[in-house]
């Protein structure tokens, strides 16, 4: 069996484990800067570590359960990895420049149970949940692709929305939220970390309750049960009358600002009436929302959901903005890649004749 990953580990989990096991306190604080802030290769390359400590490390950890596969690099700087983890599954994770900094959006699950009916990700059935430390070595794997560059560039802002549900993974994925966050490292900060999730609820409640600082978002993409229940079968499960009254907890608890996603399906779900019903769904605490506007990356598999017009898009957004609604359109980075999220994924698994 592999050794699980160092980087799945807090900094809490790692004082206590190296502190049951006879260590002294102060070399987590090593271990810990070794680890994030310079990015060593090996645990031999932890200097100032005495010899005990490193092959405690050693024989029960591995700084590396992943491996690139393949990189591909759009004209707008945006690069997306596709890595291949132990047991051989693959997983994609992208990194986007922006004026405010370089984002990275990372995968939290092999393959995807949703099963939104226009995704490029739930063309592969979810076949396990990834490790916390899966999760942060993609930002590893990414940062030290950006040591290695020598631009002094760092990553500074995360986006969970890659493949999967997040709150379907929640205890690895706040694991990873409290190490990448921990100041005493990465230093990302929370209000630079964005978790989205289709609309499971009952999480919803669960992560107002943490008291973290990062932010929320919600794949709303349609704003009457009918049409959502057609092109996302969760909203059997949660349809929207759950779903905001879980919306209503959080900002009660948190009084923070939820993103709401809203894909753009030409003939849809982009009409004035559903732009009309969005900004009555909202109302009641529209100084806490924001509507991103996101243009459909068509998807081979899924050729009868299209991109909407632009003249469409602009219309909605306008309607919006007329009804007090905060909003804007988010335009794809990558599209010279393949930009829909587990479309790179989802072709090199085609080619493995895996599907």
């Amino acid at each position: 069996m592999t050794k699980p990953s160092i980087y799945g580990l807090t900094y809490e989990q790692l004082t206590d484990w190296l502190t049951d096991r006879g260590q002294q306190r102060f070399r987590v604080d090593q271990v810990w800067n070794w680890l994030y802030k310079k990015r060593v290769a090996t645990f031999r390359d932890m200097r100032n570590v005495n010899k005990q400590t490193i092959e405690l490390l050693e024989e029960n950890f591995v700084l590396h359960t992943t491996e690139e596969e393949m990189k591909q690099e759009s004209k707008d700087g945006t690069i997306k990895y596709l890595f291949k983890l132990a047991d051989g599954n693959l997983i994609e994770t992208v990194l986007m420049r922006f004026n405010y900094g370089l984002s990275v959006c990372v995968t939290t699950q092999v393959g995807c149970n949703i099963g939104c009916s226009f995704c490029a990700s739930g063309l592969l059935r979810k076949s396990r949940d990834l490790s916390s430390g899966e999760i942060v070595e993609q930002i590893m794997n990414v940062q030290k692709d950006l040591d290695e560059k020598g631009a002094g560039e760092r990553v500074s802002h995360i986006v969970v929305m890659g493949i999967g549900e997040p709150f379907d993974n929640f205890t690895n994925l706040m694991d990873f939220l409290y190490v990448v966050n921990d100041d005493r490292g990465l230093n990302i900060g929370a209000r630079h970390i964005t978790v989205s999730t289709s609309g499971l609820a009952h999480k919803i409640y669960e992560f107002a309750d943490t008291g973290i600082q990062v932010n929320l978002a919600i794949s709303i993409h349609a704003p009457n049960n009918e049409l959502r229940t057609s092109i996302m079968k969760i909203n059997k499960a949660f349809p929207i009358e759950k779903l905001m009254k879980a919306v209503d907890y959080y900002l009660e608890k948190t009084n923070r600002r939820i993103t709401y996603e809203y894909i753009m399906l030409k003939d849809v779900n982009d009409h004035e009436e559903e732009a009309i019903q969005l900004a009555k769904l909202l109302e009641d605490h529209r100084h806490l929302a924001y509507v991103n506007l996101i243009p459909y990356n068509t998807v081979d598999e899924h050729s009868y959901y299209q991109r909407s017009d632009s003249e469409t898009i602009q219309a909605f957004f306008e309607t919006l903005k007329g009804k007090g609604i905060h909003c804007g359109v988010r335009w794809e980075n990558g599209a010279d890649i393949d930009a829909a999220c587990g479309q790179l994924r989802s072709k090199q698994m085609k080619k493995k004749n895996v599907v």
